[in-house]
């Protein structure tokens, strides 16, 4: 038995790492949970020491030259909550998007066991000879890496019962629905609009088309490359990149007519609208993502203009609305106590720009209308059978156009 620097073994860090996963929430299975202990992590990533393989964090394998993250081992906690989605039975033959590391095809080819099959495409070679490499002498025989075109799907091994994409989607491409068996489940982490993503574990509807079965807030390298990739950028909003917006293919307005919005006058709504400390923001976020035109989408701030008041965001990524010449952020204030005595936070909108005001205005009224009347009901998506838009935000039920295949979101 090894130990590491901090006199731990590999299996006590794997221990003590199913642990953190388990307590939040994931690995609900004891056929998952089985399989991260089974499957050596720090094997799949023999460059960093095995406190790190056995953090609960990702490992960064390939970047661009300019820092942007190309792969990774994915967070395991979040590899447990898609493999928790997927539900991989004995026998089942199952596709991965993204061979990564070939960590997560190991763990599939456990849950899926001699007689079953896992096939992992990548468009990178070199990811591809890695992960071939890996699973190669950890002794896997029942998984396959294959390069090509995730996005394709890979026909010569369908159908599937399951189809995973261990990366970030924007589109639906038809070969993930078609290849699947009759009663296969995809589990896609899939960006709804703007910077707001959710791993959905679709099947088909009764009905015809697909449903969601479950969800969860998750994001994740996006997918690049091929017929579907999701391609993002960054729009500097003081010229200095001390705050930036993210910028995906569906931002509607000229990114260049940001630039410098920060510097315009700055108007404030408060919406009355409080949240208690752990809760989640994720269901407002959603909502304000399907209402918006723009979106939400992420705005990363450095240090020193979070210090220096320059903007105040929530966090210190804030979260923007952007329309076309102005800006509107998600902020914060102390919004006094519930009737337990706890501590509520209001949320606000700041808004620069020509119509800066407006634009905060109408996010404060969108936060305000899914608070009066959808704050307590669930969501369900849908990919719809013939694509018709039956768009009801009045009902809570938004259409969403995009390449391959729109999505709907139900509030129910």
């Amino acid at each position: 038995m090894n130990f590491t620097s901090t006199g731990m073994s590999p299996e006590a860090l794997r221990e003590t790492l199913i642990d953190v996963i388990k307590e939040a929430g994931h690995a609900r299975t004891r056929a998952v949970e089985d399989a991260l202990r089974a499957v050596e992590r720090h094997h799949y990533v023999p460059h960093v020491d095995p406190v790190d393989a056995y953090a609960n964090d990702i490992v960064v394998t390939k970047r661009t030259p300019e820092g942007e993250v190309l792969s990774c081992a994915s967070q395991p906690a979040v590899v447990a909550l898609l493999l928790d989605q997927l539900r991989p039975r004995r026998g089942d033959r199952v596709l991965e998007i993204g061979a990564g590391t070939g960590y997560n095809a190991a763990l599939l080819a456990h849950l899926v066991g001699e007689g079953g099959h896992v096939t992992a495409i990548d468009v990178d070679a070199d990811i591809v000879d890695h992960a071939r490499e890996r699973l190669t002498a950890a002794g896997v025989g029942n998984a396959e890496v294959v390069h090509g075109d995730g996005a394709r799907g890979h026909e010569p091994g369908a159908p599937y019962d399951g189809i995973i994409a261990s990366v970030g989607a924007y589109g639906i491409p038809d070969s993930w629905l078609t290849q699947l068996a009759p009663a296969g489940r995809l589990v896609i982490p899939l960006r709804i609009r703007g910077s707001v993503s959710r791993s959905i574990a679709f099947e088909r509807a009764p009905t015809g088309g697909w449903r969601s079965a479950e969800h969860a807030m998750c994001g994740f390298v996006p997918l690049r490359g091929g017929i579907a990739d999701d391609p993002r950028s960054r729009i500097d909003l003081t010229g200095d990149t001390s705050v930036t917006l993210q910028s995906h293919q569906d931002q509607p307005f000229a990114p260049g007519r940001l630039t410098g919005v920060l510097d315009q006058p700055r108007r404030e709504v408060w919406t009355g609208v409080t949240f208690a400390r752990r809760e989640s923001l994720e269901w407002m976020y959603l909502w304000l993502t399907c209402a918006l035109p723009g979106g939400l989408r992420s705005m990363p701030v450095q240090q020193a203009a979070f210090d220096s008041g320059r903007v105040t965001p929530m966090f210190r990524t804030g979260m923007a609305v952007p329309g076309d010449g102005e800006v509107a952020y998600l902020a914060k204030r102390p919004g006094g106590y519930d009737s337990d005595g706890h501590e509520l936070t209001e949320t606000g909108v700041v808004g620069h720009g020509p119509h800066g005001g407006g634009l905060a205005a109408r996010v404060a009224e969108e936060i305000r209308a899914w608070d009066s009347n959808f704050r307590h009901r669930g969501v369900r998506f849908e990919i719809p059978a013939d694509g018709t838009d039956t768009s009801d935000p009045t009902r809570g039920r938004f259409f969403l156009d995009r390449p391959h295949h729109p999505i709907t979101v139900v509030w129910e």
